[in-house]
């Protein structure tokens, strides 16, 4: 937030690894990495990518200033010595974006394995690039999967992101808000990002405005007398149907004054219970219109249990449990080099191997095919571009072989950049989050459950799974066996 320059934001080894290549004099062989992830977060059936805008913005702007390089001279080894010799410093700042890129588009439905980002270009460029990207692509995407589950278990009712407090700094803040926005968030608290990015913000008033009256009615008339146009009154600061009970006397002045209560806000104790008295008292009184929001350490498990309950709330206020995403704080997406080859020579892929079959990478120069029959999603298939299109079947990551014919398919990863230069233009975030909504509506029911979803099919194509097979037995002779 602090610098347009994030050229630096990277891990040292990737600097090591850049310089070894300058001393083999291997820099310029041109390599193709893949930006992917494994298993889909929070035990759920899809995943939805975000974090490709403030991707590109990177990539428009990469640049190793002389600043930069003045800080790496004094970086040193464990003998003394600089870690970097002056000429490689000096190459450094000659490096410009010179990548094809390819990725999806920010609110596209994803799977394991499938490539998010695509990356070609001069190895060391590529190295460079890696940790920026994992950390830009890796956290959002995170995040937009969360808000897309607790916007899904809220039923239509409107869901807002009330993190900033609990977010991880400054920049967690920012990027939360967005990507819960483009996962269908219906405002945020975050008044910067309001303003930055377009989202609506919303807001109440906090336990200590009560606390700062002698008299909590006191408090709601003088809230309502700030606010007419937005009185949400939090009711549980001493006890909560006495609060709302008050909060329906400073309703009927805000009626005189030809005024709504717009809502009351509930924060602690049988969020469900609570909420069905509470909307009692309201219907009692008139005051149907009047909206019950909750907070307290919301997330999708805890909206469904609410729900499933008969919980009269409509408007759910999270905050802490998605910007955080506090069951599982990471996405674990990774980034390996597909291919290589020096100047004017064929391709050469490459395959990193592991004992644990999930780890094994896929090689080559992938691209992702989404294959549909009308309206309904069928499978995705990852195929090598060197050997073309990916056929009529398809090996899923299950090892079922699975018939194609007859679909129609589109191609999930789009230009970003060509030789080094923007060639996709940035889509507005109301675009983003309608692309969303129309992927999360695409996708097969059962794979949205929250609960022991179904696996969407998704897998190799026949070629690039014999493909692999050779070049794993050529690099472990009878690992296959």
């Amino acid at each position: 937030m602090t610098s347009p320059n994030l050229t630096l934001l990277t891990d040292l080894y990737q600097l090591t690894m850049s310089y070894g290549y300058w001393k083999q004099g291997m820099q310029d062989r041109e390599a193709v990495f893949h930006l992917f992830f494994r298993r889909h977060p929070f035990g759920g059936g899809y995943t939805l990518a975000a974090g490709l805008e403030a991707a590109v913005r990177l990539l428009a702007d990469f640049q190793i200033t002389a600043s930069d390089c003045a800080y790496l001279r004094t970086l040193t080894g464990r003998n003394g010595q600089p870690l970097f010799e002056p000429d490689f410093l000096a190459y450094l700042q000659t490096l410009r974006m010179t990548c094809e890129v390819d990725a999806v588009p920010e609110g596209t439905v994803v799977f394991p394995h499938e490539p998010l980002l695509r990356i070609r270009g001069p190895v060391i460029l590529g190295q460079l690039l890696e940790t920026p990207l994992l950390n830009l692509l890796n956290f959002n995407t995170l995040i937009a999967t969360k808000a897309a589950r607790i916007v899904q278990a809220a039923g239509g009712d409107a869901v807002l992101e009330f993190g900033l407090r609990r977010a991880q700094g400054p920049d967690g803040g920012m990027s939360a808000s967005r990507a819960a926005y483009l996962a269908g968030c219906a405002a945020t608290s975050n008044v910067l990002a309001g303003k930055q990015y377009g989202i609506p913000v919303r807001g109440t008033h906090a336990h200590s405005w009560v606390m700062s009256f002698e008299e909590e009615s006191a408090a709601f008339d003088a809230y309502a007398e700030a606010m007419p146009h937005n009185t949400v009154l939090l009711v549980d600061t001493y006890d909560t149907l006495e609060g709302v009970r008050q909060a329906i006397r400073t309703g009927y002045k805000l009626r005189v004054q030809g005024h709504t209560l717009s809502g009351i806000r509930l924060d602690s104790g049988d969020l469900a219970t609570l909420s069905i008295e509470a909307r009692a008292l309201l219907d009692a009184a008139g005051f149907e219109e009047t909206a019950i929001v909750a907070s307290n350490d919301l997330d999708e498990y805890e909206i469904e249990t609410l729900r499933q309950r008969g919980a009269r709330i409509n408007v759910w206020g999270v905050g802490t449990r998605l910007v955080t995403a506090y069951d599982q704080p990471a996405l674990g997406g990774v980034y390996k080099l597909a291919a290589m080859r020096a100047p004017g020579q064929p391709w050469s892929p490459a395959i990193k191997l592991s004992e644990n079959p999930v780890k094994v990478s896929n090689p080559g120069i992938q691209q992702v095919r989404r294959y549909q029959d009308g309206t309904r999603w069928v499978a995705d298939v990852i195929y090598s571009e060197e050997t073309g299109a990916p056929g009529t079947d398809f090996v899923t990551f299950e090892g079922e072989v699975v018939p194609l014919d007859g679909y129609t398919w589109t191609d999930m990863l789009v230009p970003i950049f060509r030789e080094g230069q923007q060639v996709y233009e940035l889509p507005t975030l109301e675009t983003i989050r309608a692309r969303a909504a129309a992927q999360l509506a695409g996708l097969p029911a059962g794979c949205l459950r929250l609960h022991a979803p179904d696996t969407y099919p998704s897998g190799l194509s026949r070629t690039l799974t014999a493909h692999k097979h050779a070049l794993i037995s050529a690099r472990r002779p009878g690992a296959l066996q």
